[in-house]
C-alpha cells in the first residue's frame, strides 16, 4: 500500500515537472523543474529495484548535465525573445518530427508486445538474490566488455578532438619550452652568495 502511494506520488511529480519544464517561460526555471523531474524519476527507479539507474540519474544527470545546463543558461547572454519569435516558423517541422517519433514508439511497442514469451526468453537469466549493480557489472564486463571499451575509446577520441578544435595558436605570447627547462642545470638557475651581515644584496 505504501509503495503504491509512493509510486503515484513520484509519478505525479515527474509528469508535473516535465510539463512545467516545457511550459516555463524562464529557462532557469525550466532547468530547475528538470532537476526535480530527475530526482523523482530516480525514486521510481528505486521502487522497481534499479538502484544503479537511480544513482545515474542523481549523479550524472542532476550532478552534471542539469547543473551544466543551469550554468550555461545563466552565463550566456541568449536573447530568448528572438528564439521564441521563430517558434511559429519551425512549428510544422516540429509537428512532423513529433509524429515520426510517435510512430516509431508505436511500432516499437507493437513489436515488443507481439514478441510475447519469445522476447523475454532470449533475455539472460538473472538471479533474484543478486543485486542489480552486481548483475549489470557481470554482464557489462564479461559479455559486453569489448563494446564497453570501444565506447570509452570513442569518448576519448571525441575529447581529444574537442581539445584540438578549440586550441588556437595565439601570437605575442611566450610559450613554455619543456626541453629548455629540462636541460637547465641547478648551477645555471641558482647562485649561492655568502652575504655579510648588514649589507644589501647585489643583483
Amino acid at each position: 500500500m505504501i509503495q503504491t502511494l509512493v509510486f503515484y506520488l513520484f509519478a505525479t511529480v515527474v509528469i508535473a515537472s516535465g510539463v512545467m519544464t516545457i511550459a516555463s517561460r524562464n529557462p532557469v526555471h525550466s532547468v530547475l523543474w528538470l532537476i526535480l523531474a530527475f530526482f523523482n524519476a530516480a525514486g521510481l527507479m528505486l521502487l522497481v529495484g534499479a538502484e544503479f539507474i537511480a544513482m545515474l540519474l542523481v549523479i550524472v544527470y542532476v550532478g552534471a548535465v542539469a547543473v551544466l545546463f543551469l550554468f550555461v543558461v545563466m552565463m550566456l547572454n541568449v536573447d530568448f525573445a528572438e528564439l521564441r519569435a521563430g517558434f511559429a516558423h519551425y512549428l510544422p517541422f516540429g509537428v512532423l518530427l513529433s509524429l515520426v517519433l510517435l510512430a516509431e514508439m508505436i511500432f516499437a511497442l507493437g513489436a515488443w508486445s507481439m514478441g510475447g514469451v519469445e522476447a523475454t526468453a532470449k533475455a539472460a537469466p538473472i538471479d533474484a538474490a543478486m543485486p542489480n549493480i552486481q548483475a549489470l557489472g557481470e554482464v557489462l564486463y564479461t559479455r559486453y566488455l569489448y563494446i564497453f571499451e570501444a565506447a570509452g575509446l570513442v569518448l576519448l577520441v571525441a575529447m581529444i578532438g574537442a581539445i584540438v578544435l578549440t586550441h588556437r595558436h595565439r601570437g605575442g605570447t611566450r610559450p613554455q619550452k619543456i626541453s629548455d627547462q629540462v636541460r637547465r642545470r641547478p648551477e645555471e638557475a641558482v647562485r649561492i652568495v655568502d652575504q655579510p651581515v648588514g649589507q644589501g644584496v647585489e643583483l
